[in-house]
This record gives C-alpha cells, structure tokens and sequence, in this order.
C-alpha cells in the first residue's frame, strides 16, 4: 500500500496552467508530444503546436481536467474530462459506433502520471478530482473507455484512460467491449 502524501487537486485553467505545462515538458510532451490533445477535435488540423493549441483551449475555457499537486504546488498528475462535443475523438470508434450507448454528458479520456511519482494514489486523486469538478458543474452520465488490467500484464501506453479496475472503484460499471481489452464504463454522477 502506498504511504499516503498530501495532495491538493485544482482545476485545469488559466491560474495552472504553468503548473500543467510543466509536468507535461517534464515528461516530454506525454506520449511523444501528445499535449492530452488527442481527443480534440482540434488536433486533427494539420501542422498545429499542440503545447500552443492547448494553451489556448485551457485559456478560452475549452478544456478540463483535474490537476494534481504535490505539497510544494508541483503537478503531479491530471484527469481530462469534457463534453463529447469538446473530446470527440474517442479510441475504437468503430467498435463503439457499431452499437452505440445512450449519449453522455461527459467524458473522461485521459489519466496521466508522472512517471516518477506512480503507485502513489495520484490517479485516484485525479479521477475523484475529476468527478468532484463534474458534479460542481451538474452532473450527468459520465463515460470511459478503459482497459481491464486483471490477469494481465497490462503496459502503461494503454492505460492513458485508466483501468477498469480504478473505474469500477469509483461506481463505473463496464458497458460493452470494444478492443481486446479495452470496454466503455460509465456512471452517473449526482450535481453537488
């Protein structure tokens, strides 16, 4: 079991965005460059700077995540979260589409950690974060697509959305499968 640390969880925005850029630029754009951009309909515009169109989804308010900080302001970790229209670009689209579930209200795409500081309960932090920030903003049906890690040696490249087994501790419950071993979660979460 991990000793427990202090962590504090702020909202991803204009007043942490230096702290977000620098965990991202510590670990080297996360996922060779990835700026947690992926999901963004806006990354499919040839030649952008994510670091730059990231800055500004985050400035204008387009872009969520809980963002982790360690006792000395540094982040440690995040949880994106957002609307479909926001993070569109959801992996195994074909799969999904071929019997799609009833349209959420939000969606988590993106765990992260920095490599450094993992098995120390800052996912958890995230992800509770997240939800946290979702609920202050009205709740609704929250969806994942996740990868079950049990029984497995699971390599990290593919739990940027977290495991089944973190979701499933959070009230998620697995919907349909849509990749070897990846399946859509969902749960609803009440308005604070």
């Amino acid at each position: 079991m991990p000793e427990p640390r202090p962590y504090g969880v702020r909202p991803l925005d204009a007043s942490t965005w230096d702290a977000f850029a620098e965990l991202v630029e510590r670990n080297n754009g996360v996922y060779g460059g990835c700026w947690c951009m992926s999901y963004h309909p806006e990354c499919r515009q040839h030649g952008i700077s994510r670091r730059e169109a990231k800055e500004d989804l985050v400035r204008t308010g387009r872009a969520h995540a809980s963002l982790v900080l360690d006792e000395h302001g540094t982040a440690q970790g995040w949880c994106q979260y957002g609307s479909p229209e926001e993070l569109s670009d959801i992996k195994h689209r074909r799969a999904y589409d071929k019997d799609a579930p009833p349209r959420p209200d939000w969606r988590i795409t993106c765990v992260y950690v920095d490599r450094k500081h993992r098995g120390r309960g800052i996912a958890r932090a995230a992800l509770e974060g997240a939800l946290d920030q979702i609920a202050q903003a009205g709740g609704g049906l929250v969806e994942a697509i996740s990868e079950v890690t049990d029984g497995r040696e699971a390599q990290g490249r593919f739990l940027f959305s977290a495991t089944v087994e973190l979701l499933q501790d959070f009230g998620f419950t697995r919907g349909r499968q849509v990749g070897k071993h990846a399946w859509i979660m969902s749960r609803v979460v009440d308005p604070a």
